[in-house]
């Protein structure tokens, strides 16, 4: 199984209506492919905040795969 990094966001307004990119959650997922990885990840999220779907909590889901360094 590979390892993901999976990484959730939500557009607010700050006080001068400016759009900006706030860091919700992350977390490290173990998993076969990139959507399944997504999928374990939106759970979780779901999960822990306690809520139904994922997108009440964030706007985006990005998903990169961690790479191991060789010794």
């Amino acid at each position: 199984m590979r390892e993901y990094l999976v990484t959730f966001h939500k557009t607010v307004p700050d006080d001068t209506g400016h759009d900006h990119c706030v860091l919700q959650r992350q977390a490290v997922v173990r998993a076969r492919s990139d959507v399944a990885a997504a999928y374990a990840a939106k759970a979780m999220l779901c999960e822990a905040d306690g809520v139904v779907d994922w997108r009440m909590r964030a706007d985006t889901c990005e998903v990169v795969e961690l790479t191991r360094n060789a010794a």
